[in-house]
Formats: C-alpha cells, structure tokens, sequence
C-alpha cells in the first residue's frame, strides 16, 4: 500500500502506457491523487484498476486525445473545473508512427502529440498550478537529430517522411519549450524540468517489420532499460526532495544535466518554435 496522505493531485498524460503505468504506480505509492489521462478510456481502465488494487490510491482516469487541439481545450477544461490545483504534471505521452500521419489540425502528427499536444494541454492548465508545482517533459537522446524550420510542423508525404527526425524534433521542442517556460514561471514557484530516459524497452519502438522487430527482442531489448528505469529519471524530477526547487535542467540517469549550450542558446530556433506555434494556435482560435 501507498502513503495514505494527501499531496494533492498530479496528472499523468499516455498513464496506461509502458512508463506511463509506473509513474502513475509510483506518484499513487507517494500519496498523490493521480489524474490518468489516456486517449484510450477503456484500454486504459483495467490498467487503472490493477493499480489501484496494489496501491490503494485514488485515480481518475479521463480521456484526452493530444493530437485533437480542440480536445485538449476540453479536456483543460473538465480538469480545471474538478481540480482546484496541480501540484504534478508528467508531459509523458508519446507517438512514433512508422508512416506519416497528420492531426486533425493539419499539423505533422508525432509534432501534433509529442510536442503541440504537451505544449497546449500545460498553458492551459497553468492557471491551476503554482508555487512547489513541478512539471516534467519526456524528452529522448533523439532531441540531438531534431530541427526546428519553417516547415516542421507541416504535413509530410511518405516519401519526405523520416519518422526519427521528426520523433527528434518533437522532443527539442518539448526541450525548448521547458527552457522558455522554466524562465518565465520561475518567479510563480512552478519548476519545469525534462526527462531523458535513454533507451527504454517499451512499445514505441517498433519497426513495424515482422523479422526486424523479432530480431530486435531477442538481441537489442535485453541490453537497453527496462520501463522501471527509465520511469526513475522522471520520478526523480517529480518527488525527488532533494530537487524540489530546481529548474531548467535535463534529468539524466536520475541526476541533473545542464542543458546544452548549443540549445540554451540558439535564440533563433526557440524564436522560430515559439512564432510558428502561436500561430497554430491563433489559427484554431486558441488563446493561453
């Protein structure tokens, strides 16, 4: 069983997923009240109640689709209106699409989930969050391959398609995000911080090919990190005591990373990022 105490309510986003399902075990066993915020409700919801049944905690699981900037409205909505205050939100969901797709926004879809979906769903729920609010980001080694153009958001045929350069992308916005609203909030109390968990053996990583996705089981799988590893760095950024104030900072094997130069300071990519999002948002009638 859990810690039977109150610490107020933290939200989980892709909660029934590999590490989504220990984050919410573990903010439950830490005595939060857990938030599982899931595009698949009724998937998810057995997940939750085995949870439950080991933890004794309280959940609420609710769905919301981050590729759906409307449902995001929704969703930001409905939370606010039963949830006074956030003291914990795991940015944690996360696509790797082997073909391309595109959101019903028209935007390119693992930039529409991983990054546009966390950006929008986080300054909308600022209004609930305060001082001693912390808020972690998932990010990937793969940030380094990312780009961000005038064209990054845009919908990619399958030939122009490169899935891991757009699964990079979508993790230096989120990194770029957390840099700018890390600076912005400090004064508010709100530490914002990434998590980069290395390689993890979940599901994300699929090739989609029968013999490739085999091979990969039985040889590479066993020599990356587990879920439960790779859920540590974000845990760690969540309720870790010892890193209640710190902000602005990479999580890295449980340890905190100062960011790259080379990202903290490229102003015209954080520029370009916060212009070509805004203007999404302004297109669907989104104001933060």
């Amino acid at each position: 069983m859990g810690d039977t105490s109150n610490k107020g309510v933290a939200l989980v986003t892709g909660a029934d997923g590999g590490m989504g399902r220990i984050h919410t075990r573990e903010l439950a066993k830490a005595g939060y009240e857990v938030i599982m915020a899931c595009i698949d409700t009724d998937a998810a919801r057995p997940e939750m109640e085995e949870i439950q049944r080991e933890t004794g905690g309280t959940f609420h699981l609710m769905r919301v689709d981050l590729g759906d900037l409307s449902d995001i409205v929704r969703f930001a909505d409905e939370v606010k209106n039963r949830f006074p205050s956030l003291q914990i939100l795991l940015n944690n969901a996360g696509v790797l699409p082997s073909h391309s797709k595109t959101s019903v926004n028209n935007v390119e879809y693992i930039m529409a989930v991983n990054y546009l979906g966390h950006f929008t769903l986080t300054n909308l729920l600022h209004p609930i969050m305060g001082q001693g609010t912390r808020i972690v980001s998932m990010i990937s080694l793969a940030y380094s391959l990312g780009k961000i153009t005038p064209d990054t958001f845009k919908p990619k045929t399958q030939k122009e398609y490169n899935r891991f350069v757009a699964y990079g992308s979508s993790k230096l916005a989120l990194y770029y995000f957390m840099l700018d609203a890390s600076e912005a909030w400090k004064d508010e109390g709100i530490c914002f911080n990434v998590s980069d968990p290395n390689i993890v053996d979940t599901g994300i990583i699929r090739m989609d090919n029968i013999v490739v996705d085999k091979l990969c089981d039985w040889f590479f799988r066993p020599l990356i990190n587990t879920p439960e590893q790779g859920a540590a760095n974000m845990l760690t950024a969540a309720i870790n005591p010892e890193y209640q104030n710190v902000t602005g900072k990479i999580f890295k094997n449980c340890k905190v990373v100062e960011p790259k130069r080379r990202f903290q300071n490229n102003v015209k990519e954080r520029k370009l990022l916060r212009e070509l999002t805004l203007q999404i948002l302004a297109d669907n009638n989104i104001a933060l």
